[in-house]
């Protein structure tokens, strides 16, 4: 499905960030040739800086990338890469182009085989931009400001700590001040997730797909305690606040299935709809709906009567 007024790649590239996976095996000969095509454009390549035990930093509050620094962020791995690539550019419209090292790829626009075709592709201004939005995810209570705000392409997650256990969570809707109960319930845990993210973790609990250009939010419980309660859609507009019904019981919160913050008692999460998009590059012949058939094998027809 694409977009009529889809806009177009077609800012000249001068400089690319990469983004990698370190644990790949492949990693190494995939920036070579990146370099050597980008080089052939006259296009500057910077890897992104390193942890010391060699990891990317996978909070990325603030973007690590900036406009005066490069004007494409090239991701090296599977979707979590990307995940962590899109969390690095939140607030610079800067545009994130993934390479699939990985297994199932869902996220990512070009297959490591097709590296430098597809990459010619982007450099000669061939692809699209799909704009997907991200939730930012506060935590009120907390003294340390720098260190209770975070952002997700994905989804949010809120769920007990240590042993697998039920736990009670209430959620609301509104604003702070004003917020509307949707109910309370007894489950593993809930997730918040995106258009983006409701092919992931959300869909695996039982939550609805939705086309990226929806502007909607999924809540899903995860294995509730009852067979009242229900994946609920709510417009993408809306705060979701998730409260734990035990102020005493140990909770945490995930980000994109990365980014882990233990919940203080008391403590609550806030997820809103973060103002500015982050753009992700696909090259014009790709669609969600044949992204969701090929690599989902998402209603497949069924063999023909002999």
């Amino acid at each position: 499905m694409t977009a009529p007024d889809q806009p177009r790649l077609d800012t000249p590239i001068k400089s690319v960030g990469v983004v990698l996976r370190a644990e790949s095996s492949e990693v190494a000969s995939v920036v070579e040739r990146l370099s050597e095509i980008c080089a052939a454009r006259g296009v500057s390549v910077e890897v992104e800086a390193r942890n010391e035990d060699g990891s990317g930093d996978p909070l990325a509050s603030s973007p690590q990338w900036s406009r005066d620094k490069v004007d494409l962020v090239v991701s090296l791995g599977g979707d979590g890469t990307l995940l962590r690539a899109a969390r690095s550019v939140i607030g610079t419209q800067i545009p994130v182009l993934g390479v699939n090292l990985g297994r199932l790829g869902f996220l990512t626009a070009v297959p490591a085989s097709d590296l430098e075709a597809g990459l010619e592709r982007v450099l000669d201004g061939e692809a699209v931009l799909d704009y997907r939005f991200v939730l930012r995810t506060t935590i009120p209570e907390s003294a340390e400001i720098s260190e209770s705000t975070f952002f997700a392409l994905n989804d949010v997650v809120v769920h007990t700590s240590g042993a697998a256990r039920v736990t009670a969570l209430a959620v609301h809707l509104g604003r702070a001040g004003n917020w509307e109960e949707v109910g309370s319930f007894t489950a593993d845990g809930v997730i918040i997730a995106t258009p983006t993210g409701s092919t992931a973790y959300s869909m695996s609990a039982g939550g609805p797909i939705i086309v990226p250009e929806v502007e909607g939010i999924v809540i899903t419980p995860i294995c509730p305690h009852s067979l009242a309660v229900r994946p609920l859609v709510v417009p993408a507009h809306q705060e979701i606040r998730v409260r734990p019904v035990d102020a005493q019981a140990e909770h945490q919160l995930t980000v994109d299935g990365q980014v882990v913050r233990v919940l203080d008692p008391g403590e609550s999460v806030v997820v809103a709809r973060e103002r500015a998009p982050v753009p992700l590059v696909r090259l014009g012949d790709q669609t969600f709906l044949g992204t969701l058939r090929r690599k989902l094998n998402w209603a497949p027809k069924p063999p023909e009567r002999t």
